[in-house]
């Protein structure tokens, strides 16, 4: 594969931007590795980062670029810092360039990015987690659909967690979302954005969405809310739990079921 780490302006932002990319590339000689070139445009997996990453991540904690060298599916890894993927409150727009302008972008650069919403998948880890299902519910016109590792699914409830915590980040996620009242109910509510979706749009076309979180995770109580609450409201859901807490090891592992599962392939990706 090639990948790509790529510099650029940002008008919704108003500052440079970095992204890091894997585009299909059909080899032969590669030891240990064989790269895969689908024809026509590709299928795109927006792969997002949590509070403490950025861009790089998924390429320095997991073998990302292995398991999908087979697959002929572009990779975007964008960082949005620890904005939460959210127009933020002290005015810096994560969510409008995530949702709107960086999809643009892509395309621009790389033509045969698909630009059909069942091509295009956004996942990612905690904070990124959030993300991806905040894109397949909040702009399901671009994100066909989302899968969560770890996420904060609930995150009304892990904002209550960091207002009552000695050591949490109060300010920060003050700044982000404002206060409780704001956040509830609101557009940065990931419950309350799949209730909304439910009540405009057919069942049929509710998008897909995959979960894992591990039985020790502290976001795991939080994330059997939000699989219980999307199952009622008629939501495709694909959840799993297993032994395990806020590690890489689980989420090396699992990125290989979203793909899977994504794709309706049962290759052996490791």
């Amino acid at each position: 594969m090639a990948l790509l780490h790529v510099n650029f302006f940002s008008d919704v932002l108003g500052m440079c931007a970095e992204m890091d990319v894997l585009l299909p590339q059909q080899t032969t000689g590669q030891i240990g590795m064989e790269g895969m070139a689908a024809d026509g445009k590709y299928k795109t997996m927006y792969l997002l980062h949590g509070m403490s990453d950025d861009q790089t991540i998924w390429q320095r904690r997991t073998s990302i670029e292995r398991y999908v060298s087979r697959l002929g599916i572009a990779v975007v890894m964008p960082t949005t810092h620890l904005g939460f993927y959210t127009d933020t409150t002290y005015g810096i727009r994560y969510w409008t360039y995530l949702s709107q302008e960086l999809p643009r972008i892509c395309r621009e650069f790389f033509p045969r990015m698909s630009d059909r919403r069942e091509d295009t998948l956004a996942a990612g880890l905690s904070m990124g987690g959030y993300g991806a299902w905040k894109l397949a519910l909040g702009a399901p016109e671009t994100f066909g659909a989302g899968a969560a590792l770890s996420g904060a699914l609930d995150i009304v409830d892990d904002y209550q967690r960091q207002m009552d915590s000695e050591d949490g980040r109060s300010e920060l996620f003050r700044g982000i979302f404002g206060s409780r009242r704001d956040l509830e109910g609101s557009e940065n509510d990931i419950l309350a954005l799949a209730r909304k979706l439910a009540e405009k749009t057919d069942r049929k076309d509710l998008p897909p969405l995959y979960a894992w979180c591990g039985t020790e995770d502290f976001l795991y109580e939080g994330n059997r809310r939000a699989w219980k609450e999307v199952t009622e409201l008629g939501y495709p859901l694909t959840s799993e739990s297993s032994s395990g807490d806020h590690q890489w090891k689980y989420w090396d592992a699992k990125i290989q079921d979203v793909l899977r599962w994504w794709l309706r392939t049962d290759l052996d990706l490791g």
